[in-house]
């Protein structure tokens, strides 16, 4: 449900802009765009009232129905931007003034037609989208409401038994030392605990076994949970009930109001040592109600929260992240469940466990899940291996792993459209792969999925906090940090795959060809929309409709057909295959006119950029790193609309490029051989990222000017982040006065003559990475007084060679 209303949500204010008069549409064109928008609004609001009810819960008319509008939203989508493509696209230049007219008479004739062609097509949308709405109505969808789940999955948690609790002991002790032993806090202070961490990692446990082992030593106590959408009422009575059942036995039966309870709650612990756990908090808001009845009393107080969203864990305070179990302890609960102990498992299971154990990864609800379903099994190795081979998808077909997907549904459910999308589109990446938090958020930039409501809004970095927010949720997990200490990769738990993937088979979202040729092929009635290819043969299916293809089999390249019928592709990411044998075969895309994202990056591709490229006039992401390509093609600089733009240092640019594109947000790594490359540097106010290499001209000729004129670029780079000057050849001078460097976090440059004065204290770097041919005194000082800097590397070139690093803890 939630891709339908995600793709309605781009496609409506899409057919807004077919409204304005530079598009110059027919009348009647224009009442029917009318008609739609208004309609899908309403279908959109239908939807989600849709989302708000577990798919279990909905009949199957009304799933045919949401997949129904699903494809209709992608198909009009479609339409309008095949639409924008053919009358936005440039006329191609001429030199003779004759041919120019001809070819102009031409466009308008072209244009023309294409208005004629989507007044047609709006037409026939439009009693499409007559016949949904009437479905709706049909099929009383607006009518639908959710039932409300009786049992709450963690409540199992509540009552596990101290014996069979497994890996916990270090944990509870740390948090217990954390919460009764001085840490420069006033002995008689409250003391505040936040655990955070992924759904089933044992949150609700370890709370509960610290409670258990504290509460003798309290006054009062109370253990309650909040859930996803709580009643603040309820939970304040829940809190009264259980501090003390007798006293307010009758507490759920009375009218009162939330202020009343406050002061009831804070009456009743004036003068008393309390324990209280509240658990599952998923915003601050409920925690902003109960710390107003929980006040400090001075009598060393004690509280524990659980979430699963670090912003919250963080406000509240005292975070404490939760790890994985262990390897040995996961292996004591898997046999332990399973056999009674580990010595007591026959040898032939030892290997598939082991594999079982590595997708589990530590979290104990998912080795509880899989253990429980293997314990019937223990006869029968095949079936093992079977279970071990499934678990991609296993969450959707077998019903003892019913309880894991609704404690992961909950987190998935609590987000927001654009964030479904976005976590969605993680399963066409394979299982334990290292997904570059670059790479992705530009594919997702290209997708659609990420919306600027301002237009000084930067795409990426509303994208980066897009990423930034399933971090902050425990759906994705940090892989790889850079020296600066941000965050450059990341890593999917098996068992999030698991739900993606099985939620992406069931909106038709990606369609996966994997390495046995299995192929997780769309729902009945759909399209394939988005390709993942981890075979090594390219498949057999209907790719018309196609939007996105990336591969992750470097061999499917030798069966790779020509892919210019896929017209209405966005995607291609051929990252990491090998094309140097297949130089001449990429002439294809310059019929992907409605491509944004093209990766040939470290596929060693030897052979000339087709100059068809040229065509892609809506091209974002130009990602070319890896390759071999010595020279892009003239026609390059049409390419306004391009944000990210990444060579290899060996790859020339044509003259007087970087002016004609204005949009570069990510710009590297550019081979800067003259000041007139190193000028027009600063004609690229976007910036946010740059990497250069400065070097020698075609005739081993050094521009003395050069760095005088790169120093003068950076002087306009308001918004640069991230910088590398990379001079291997020849020290370089980089004097000068620099004022706009106030957003760089990053910087690295090798080899420099000395340290660049325009390095002072109030730049907030906080990573710097320099070799320099002398050190001054000043040099020292200045370093000594960058507040920010987490780490310094620097070196002094020559016979002695000086490394110095500082690392900084976090404030």
């Amino acid at each position: 449900m939630e891709v339908a209303t995600g793709a309605l949500g781009t496609l409506i204010p899409k057919l807004g802009q077919l409204l304005q008069d530079e598009y110059n549409l027919q009348k009647g064109a224009k009442k029917n765009i009318e008609f739609l928008s208004k309609e899908l609004e309403r279908i959109r609001a239908a939807l989600c009232n849709v989302g708000e009810v577990p798919v279990e819960q909905l009949n199957e008319l009304v799933r045919i129905w949401s997949r129904d509008v699903r494809e209709l939203s992608y198909d009009m989508e479609d339409i309008v931007d095949t639409f924008m493509v053919r009358v936005q696209g440039p006329d191609t230049p001429s030199k003779k003034s004759a041919k120019k007219f001809i070819k102009k008479l031409g466009n308008i004739v072209t244009k023309a037609k294409t208005r004629h062609e989507i007044a047609e097509e709006i037409k026939d949308i439009k009693e499409r989208v007559r016949e949904v709405a009437e479905r709706r109505d049909r099929y009383k969808v607006d009518a639908i409401k959710p039932v409300k789940t009786l049992v709450d999955p963690r409540i199992t948690a509540l009552y596990t038994k101290t014996t069979d609790l497994v890996g916990i002991d270090e944990a509870r002790e740390e948090l217990i030392t954390r919460l009764t032993k001085g840490d420069g806090m006033s002995a008689q202070q409250q003391r505040v605990v936040s655990i955070v961490g992924f759904g089933g990692l044992g949150k609700t446990t370890l709370a509960k076994a610290v409670y258990d082992q504290l509460r003798v030593q309290f006054d009062c106590t109370a253990f309650v949970s909040v859930s996803q959408n709580p009643d603040l009422n309820k939970l304040l009575k829940n809190l009264l009930y259980e501090l003390d059942k007798q006293k307010h036995a009758n507490i759920h039966s009375t009218m009162l109001e939330e202020r009343h309870l406050i002061d009831l709650i804070r009456e009743f612990l004036q003068n008393k040592r309390y324990l209280i756990v509240i658990d599952d908090i998923w915003d601050t808001k409920p925690w902003g109600i109960l710390q107003c009845s929980l006040h400090d009393n001075g009598l060393k107080s004690i509280i524990i929260t659980t979430t699963r969203i670090l912003d919250v864990a963080e406000q509240i305070g005292g975070c404490y992240k939760q790890k994985p179990l262990t390897h040995e302890s996961s292996k004591k609960l898997f046999y332990g469940r399973i056999f009674g102990s580990e010595g007591t498992c026959p040898g032939q299971y030892f290997e598939v466990s082991e594999k079982i154990l590595k997708k589990c990864g530590g979290v104990p609800l998912a080795i509880i899940t899989t253990s429980s379903l293997l314990a019937n099994k223990s006869g029968n190795i095949k079936e093992w291996n079977d279970v071990c081979g499934s678990i991609g998808s296993g969450l959707a077909r077998n019903p003892s792993m019913d309880g894991m997907r609704k404690i992961l549904l909950l987190s998935y459910h609590d987000l927001p459209a654009h964030l479904k999308a976005c976590l969605l589109y993680l399963s066409i990446f394979p299982e334990d792969y290292e997904i570059d938090k670059v790479r992705l958020i530009w594919k997702w930039i290209a997708e659609d999925f990420v919306h600027c409501e301002e237009e000084s809004q930067s795409l990426f970095e509303l994208g980066e906090s897009y990423f930034n927010e399933l971090l902050n949720r425990s759906l994705i997990q940090v892989a790889d940090k850079n020296s600066d200490d941000t965050i450059s990769s990341c890593r999917v738990h098996d068992m999030v795959l698991e739900l993606i993937c099985s939620l992406s088979r069931e909106e038709s979202f990606v369609t996966t060809v994997l390495g046995d040729s299995r192929q997780s092929m769309p729902s009945s009635g759909s399209m394939v929309r988005r390709l993942s290819l981890q075979s090594t043969t390219w498949p057999k299916m209907e790719m018309s409709k196609l939007r996105s293809v990336t591969i992750f089999s470097p061999a499917i390249i030798n069966t790779m057909p020509s892919l210019s019928c896929c017209h209405l592709l966005r995607v291609l990411d051929l990252e990491g295959c090998k094309l140097k044998e297949h130089s001449s075969s990429l002439r294809f895309i310059g019929n992907l006119f409605h491509l944004r994202y093209l990766s040939l990056a470290f596929t060693g591709y030897a052979g000339e950029l087709p100059v068809e490229i040229a065509k892609l006039q809506f091209l974002q992401t130009l990602r070319l790193y890896g390759t071999q390509i010595e020279e892009l093609p003239s026609g390059i600089v049409g390419l306004t609309q391009l944000m990210f733009l990444w060579v290899d240092g060996r790859t020339s640019l044509p003259n007087g490029l970087l002016r004609h594109l204005p949009s570069l947000e990510m710009l590297g790594v550019v081979r800067v051989d003259s000041a007139c490359i190193a000028g027009e540097l600063g004609l690229l106010t976007q910036l946010r990222d740059l990497e250069v290499d400065l070097t020698h001209d075609k005739e081993g000729i050094w521009d003395e000017n050069m760095c005088t004129a790169l120093v003068g670029s950076l002087g306009k780079l308001h918004k640069i982040q991230y910088l590398v000057v990379d001079s291997e050849e020849m020290a370089a001078n980089l004097e000068g006065s620099v004022e706009s460097l106030g957003n760089l976090s990053y910087l690295r440059i090798g080899t420099a003559t000395s340290l660049p004065t325009w390095i002072r204290p109030a730049l907030l770097l906080s990573s710097l990475d320099i070799t320099v041919v002398q050190v001054r005194r000043e040099d020292i000082q200045v370093l000594g007084r960058l507040q920010a800097l987490r780490y310094l590397d620097l070196t002094v070139a020559g016979d002695i060679v000086q490394v110095l690093e500082r690392s900084y803890a976090k404030t």
